[in-house]
């Protein structure tokens, strides 16, 4: 079995409207002039950086944005000129509409390989991202893409949660694996029965987005082993220093797990992960960042724990952020192969991310695949150095260098978007009916 990263390919509105309460970097950086044909190159950039470390790459294609058929279900009717310029004078509004976010497909969903799985086979369940606004109405679309891309018998599709769960797909997921079946672990930061469900302490200063109700809903859709699968709850601190979800503070895969020391609220947490992994024979390493090596707001400011950590050819590697080369963070890696198994760093610049709050970790969906499975997958959505050329290629037609907020409304850009997305779906051989302008 082996781990394809599918990138998320940032699409041609990517902007900085500050939408996601909690989120940092996304509230500093609201109303900058944004940079989508950088951005994207970027992201592209980094797909070819993991095919060069041996790391295999998918693709996953943008969503359409603006999403008029949102504005029309918000009550703004008429025409799609008409209905941008009305929704003009609603900014949050349209900015929800418009916004890039489902380039971080870590949250597209949460994926169980078939050895976690009771029936054998892959199962995906799209999030519902009921939390905010912009990210609510994504899971028709993702889901959409997940069928199409991983359409043979080998795949399980699953419906998203019920809104009122608050998933949050695998951004509060990590699975550790040796050989054959794995240890799920789900995060989450509240119960939607309220703090009767035990909880010692709730955040003040920002929402825990994700009930543990949610993630038990996914466990059983996906057939998941009881015994296997582990429950935790994030720690209030952690989220009211800025950790909307467990990926900016713990990052695991194989046998390794590095994680902050205040990533979980119940002190004997990280003592369980191990347990549970040891039960099954899988020999976790954790890794524990104290906080005078790295305090919170550092990891918040770097995003260390959002990198991604990878098999490579040349062994365990951790991709990080080029901000983690700064500071406290920069110290602490040059340290981190002498007491670890991570034997190599790589540092890659997607800032145009990072000022929204995503990092590498944000811009994957993990799958584990097995050979037979993997030539189930769409192949025009599997990368080779070709495909990325075409597609750098792609975003240099039809980008725009420079976006401002008051370009949302302009009737050009939505053209401008629907021919991007036509030459899209024929470069990746999605069909002409995969974005509902299309249809």
């Amino acid at each position: 079995m082996r781990e394809i990263n599918f990138d998320g390919l940032i699409g041609p509105t990517h902007g900085y409207a500050g939408l996601s309460h909690g989120n940092v970097a996304s509230a500093s950086n609201r109303g900058r002039v944004s940079r989508p044909r950088e951005a994207a190159l970027q992201g592209l950039a980094k797909m070819r950086a993991l095919l060069g470390l041996g790391v295999p790459q998918g693709v996953l294609p943008p969503h359409e944005r603006p999403h008029v058929p949102t504005l029309r279900a918000l009550g703004f009717s008429g025409a799609p000129k008409e209905v941008l310029e009305w929704a003009s004078r609603h900014p949050l509004l349209l900015a929800s509409a418009a916004s890039a976010s489902a380039m971080w497909t870590a949250n597209a969903a949460t994926v169980s390989p078939s050895a976690d799985c009771a029936d054998g086979k892959v199962h995906f369940t799209p999030a519902n991202l009921s939390a905010k606004v912009h990210r609510a109405i994504e899971p028709a679309q993702s889901g959409r893409a997940l069928k199409r891309i991983f359409s043979s018998a080998h795949f399980v599709h699953h419906a998203p949660v019920l809104a009122t769960m608050g998933d949050e797909g695998a951004a509060n997921h990590t699975r550790f694996h040796h050989e054959g079946a794995g240890v799920e672990l789900f995060v989450f930061g509240r119960s939607v029965f309220g703090p009767s469900s035990g909880a010692t302490a709730s955040p003040q200063r920002f929402p825990a987005r994700q009930a543990r109700e949610a993630s038990e809903v996914v466990a059983r859709m996906h057939g998941l082993d009881p015994a296997r699968t582990l429950f935790l709850r994030q720690s209030a601190r952690a989220i009211d220093a800025g950790v909307f979800h467990n990926d900016v503070i713990a990052v695991g895969h194989e046998h390794v797990h590095l994680v902050h020391e205040h990533a979980f609220e119940d002190d004997d947490a990280l003592e369980r992960i191990d347990k549970t992994c040891a039960d099954f024979g899988i020999p976790l390493e954790t890794v524990r960042v104290r906080e005078d090596e790295v305090a919170l707001a550092e990891a918040v400011r770097s995003y260390l724990f959002n990198s991604q950590l990878v098999r490579a050819e040349q062994g365990l590697t951790l991709v990080c952020p080029i901000e983690c080369g700064e500071g406290a963070t920069s110290a602490f890696l040059e340290a981190l192969p002498s007491r670890s198994s991570i034997e190599h760093i790589a540092l890659l610049d997607v800032r145009q991310s990072m000022r929204n709050g995503g990092g590498p970790a944000c811009l994957r969906l993990r799958v584990a695949l097995t050979e037979e499975e993997r030539s189930g997958v769409h192949a025009p959505c599997l990368l080779d150095g070709e495909k990325i050329d075409a597609l750098e290629a792609w975003v240099r037609a039809h980008y725009r260098e420079e976006l401002t907020p008051s370009d949302l409304s302009d009737p050009a850009l939505l053209d401008e978007v629907y021919v991007a997305l036509d030459a899209l779906t024929t470069l990746l051989a999605l069909g002409s009916d995969f974005y509902e302008f299309q249809r």
